[in-house]
């Protein structure tokens, strides 16, 4: 058993991919590098971040699998052989596509825009849109919107 963010049942399930617990184990450390979080703070991330987390994980683990030297790559930006060229995005020799398109959903990688309240909009309770990442404290989250 690998402690992640999610099992290789769900990585199947996500991915459709069988991976080892050694792919799973590396692909969790993966993305604790890319976000900066440890597993074992999984008890202090909301439930839409563990979420997002272990769809980062799923397909960073399906992806783990279907690569050849993934530790001993160079750092490129672009690759030339045989008359062809490929240009790579910033890590696009290290994190799989969807992982990293699930990151950017995670609430600590993306920018937020903090309202203040000046003294001319009172004194009164904030009221927010339900929609907003900034009321996301107050509200249970649950995926897919059901229970």
């Amino acid at each position: 058993m690998v402690n992640a963010w999610c099992t290789a049942q769900d990585v199947i399930n996500a991915t459709g991919v069988s991976v080892t617990d050694q792919q799973l184990a590396q692909a969790q450390a993966d993305i604790e590098i890319f976000t900066n979080r440890i597993y074992a703070d999984t008890d202090r991330i909301r439930l839409r971040d563990l979420h997002w987390l272990g769809q980062a994980v799923a397909r960073q683990a399906a992806w783990i699998a279907g690569q050849f030297g993934l530790e001993t790559r160079l750092d490129a930006t672009q690759i030339q052989q045989d008359q062809v060229s490929t240009s790579l995005k910033d890590d696009g020799l290290v994190l799989a596509p969807m992982a990293a398109r699930a990151l950017r959903r995670v609430s600590w990688m993306r920018s937020r825009t903090v309202h203040i309240r000046s003294a001319i909009e009172g004194a009164g309770p904030l009221i927010g849109d339900p929609m907003s990442d900034g009321i996301d404290e107050r509200m249970t989250w649950t995926p897919y919107g059901g229970a």
